[in-house]
């Protein structure tokens, strides 16, 4: 393949060449487009998309490659022309917006999340809005009103969730960039099942506006990419203080791109200190897949990494935390989902008969059961033995990577406790769950975190995820760039 392919160049490279003429941006659509309908990424294939208007973006392209020939974009955008896909709880004003639910079915949204706009400012064509455990809530994206997303890889698994569309899409080459959303590790944990870069970015390193909310105190926009310098491009250009968000920080945004630069260096991460927490590498994790994480280890200290074994102390009250945090405010946030204001409508007598119709009609039985464990946790008598009791515990989980911090630089743990599992194979919800074992601390703390493909077990992919102090996401980069590097044989196989 040549180096200007559309489907192949990395999305620094593509944007390159369609700012320089050598690639047409409605050519670099038209590819994403084909690749999407060739994999059956559709609702009639895989499932990865559920909404996608090819005439618009075409146009929107065609838009890009007019204002280079006309002289009226003189300053080369840096995704100019490169295809991306969005989740369809991150707002479009020109694809519907439906959170994977019925109760949205047909909603288009007035306005667009601020990432949207800043993606297509930097020249980027939204071609795609993918599947989704609905509302977010899920690990497996088999929780969709619009039936399961199947893993590209494999499809009789799961792609993980609840960005499984996204991880899907980007894994079957259609598309080198996404947009996710995160609460307990549905960036992370899909791009650890489908073989992809995903990035959980500090809480308030992305603006929040026109994501739908599911637990605002923990919800967040990531990015998966198709390589580590994929992600790194596309969380520059999201990232940064945005007036429509009040939780979106003013911390200036570095060059996360900038750790590509010392992979050739002899000793790149020289100096780094990286801790591995004995609590995630229980005896039930499988043999092959710590000994693909012990090599990921081995490639760090090559590079000039000194590692050595920390601990922190509250993670097994974790997952208990947030499922009594999330469902909480899940409770609240979509407590506005009624079918009067917008969204489907039940018409029956009485409005307490059209709420209650509508609900019971809109919300599928994932989502019934977290508003109402969280209705629950919130009820008179039990807020402080539930939800405050909790927030007390998040507090003490907060602490435990303030205090291990002081001592590291940064963490490798592994992203998933397993590979992709097969479609239909966790009913019980508890054990869906703990598929977010390794992955909610990061939330609960509001620290970043990535996941990068280490290698691949009986054939299926495995991620190491890095964790940082708050606004680390250069240094979750810098070790990002090098484990790609060394690791890339294993990745591969």
């Amino acid at each position: 393949m040549s180096s200007a392919d559309p489907l192949t160049a990395p999305a620094a490279q593509l944007a390159a060449h369609v700012s320089s003429g050598r690639v047409s941006a409605a050519d670099a659509v038209r590819a994403s487009l084909a690749h999407s309908a060739s994999m059956q990424l559709g609702r009639d294939g895989l499932n990865a998309i559920l909404w996608s208007d090819d005439d618009a973006a075409i146009a929107e392209a065609e838009a890009i490659d007019a204002s280079r020939g006309d002289g009226t974009d003189v300053t080369p955008r840096r995704l100019a022309g490169v295809p991306v896909m969005v989740k369809d709880n991150i707002a479009t004003i020109d694809l519907p917006s439906t959170c994977g639910s019925r109760i949205l079915e047909g909603y288009v949204s007035p306005f667009e999340a601020t990432a949207v706009t800043r993606l297509r400012e930097a020249g980027a064509v939204i071609v795609g809005k993918t599947n989704m455990d609905e509302f977010g809530m899920g690990s497996s994206t088999e929780h969709s009103a619009y039936g399961p997303t199947r893993n590209p890889l494999d499809p009789s698994r799961v792609p993980g969730g609840s960005s499984g569309g996204s991880a899907a899409a980007v894994a079957a080459g259609a598309v080198r960039i996404a947009l996710g959303s995160e609460t307990g590790g549905s960036v992370r944990q899909p791009a650890a099942f489908c073989g992809v870069v995903g990035v959980k970015p500090t809480y308030g390193r992305v603006s929040r506006h026109g994501l739908v909310a599911f637990a605002s105190s923990l919800d967040q926009v990531g990015v998966f990419g198709r390589t580590v310098d994929d992600a790194a491009l596309a969380l520059e250009v999201i990232a940064g203080l945005d007036p429509l968000d009040a939780t979106s920080s003013d911390m200036p945004v570095p060059s996360y791109r900038g750790g590509s630069a010392h992979v050739s260096d002899g000793l790149p991460l020289r100096d780094v200190r990286i801790g591995l927490p004995k609590e995630y590498f229980p005896e039930t994790l499988g043999a092959e897949t710590r000994s693909r994480l012990d090599a990921a280890v081995d490639s760090l200290k090559i590079a000039g990494a000194r590692v050595e074994s920390v601990s922190l102390s509250h993670t097994s009250l974790a997952i208990p935390t947030y499922y009594v945090l999330a469902p909480a405010e899940a409770s609240s946030n979509l407590a506005r989902f009624d079918g009067v204001r917008f969204g489907r409508r039940a018409d029956r007598d009485g409005l307490r008969e059209t709420y209650e119709r509508t609900r019971a009609e809109g919300f599928g039985a994932e989502v019934t059961r977290r508003i109402l464990v969280g209705t629950y946790m919130l009820s008179a008598g039990y807020y402080d033995a539930y939800y405050r009791r909790a927030q007390e515990v998040r507090a003490l989980i907060a602490q435990d990577f303030a205090h291990v911090f002081e001592s590291v630089d940064m963490l490798l743990t592994p992203t998933t406790p397993t590979t992709a599992f097969a479609l239909g194979a966790v009913t019980d919800p508890y054990e869906m769950y703990l598929q977010d074992v390794f992955t909610v601390t990061a939330n609960l703390a509001g620290v970043p975190a990535m996941s990068v493909p280490v290698g691949r077990v009986d054939g299926l992919p495995i991620g190491a995820q890095l964790i940082a102090p708050h606004f680390g996401e250069a240094l979750l980069f810098r070790a990002a760039y090098v484990l790609e590097r060394a690791l890339l044989a294993d990745v591969a196989r």
